[in-house]
């Protein structure tokens, strides 16, 4: 399966889907996050983030342009880190600021906006799109990679009723 679609109807159904897709992770995968502002981005990252095990708050790095988390995958240590590349001005931003060294095949990288630092962002393993379909969110990933199949078999959901 490369291509996965769901609706979630409130923002449980779009916890439980961060949930299923924390338990789907493989280290080193790069997914990105397209929708509008007010899509529900920063709210499937946050839930990602926690059922991955971090107990500490959740933030949205729309300031700070990345933010790093050090959880717990199968038993080893992780570190996901989610960027909001919203206010970027150019993609050298991301260069100067370090941030490819973090795609190392080791760590898991969540970006929102990545159309703002292409073309220097590095590729990534799945796409999520997010979209408003009142009063929920229709959601959509695709498998662009090897690594990105292997995280969508390894997916399973099913929305909260």
């Amino acid at each position: 399966m490369q291509h996965f679609t769901a609706y979630l109807r409130d923002e449980s159904a779009t916890a439980a889907f961060g949930a299923a897709l924390a338990r789907a992770l493989v280290p080193g995968l790069v997914i990105y996050l397209h929708g509008d502002l007010g899509a529900g981005k920063t709210a499937l990252t946050r839930a990602l983030i926690q059922a991955c095990g971090y107990a500490g708050t959740v933030k949205s790095p729309t300031y700070t342009l990345a933010e790093p988390y050090r959880v717990t995958l199968d038993g080893a240590p992780l570190q996901v880190i989610h960027y909001d590349l919203y206010r970027m001005s150019s993609p050298e931003e991301f260069l100067d600021a370090g941030f490819r060294e973090d795609f190392d095949g080791h760590n898991v990288c969540i970006v929102e906006w990545p159309e703002k630092g292409a073309p220097v962002l590095p590729r990534p393993d799945v796409a999520i799109s997010l979209s408003v379909r009142e009063p929920g969110r229709a959601l959509e990933l695709q498998a662009l990679s090897p690594l990105g199949l292997l995280c969508l078999d390894r997916l399973s959901f099913a929305p909260p009723r």
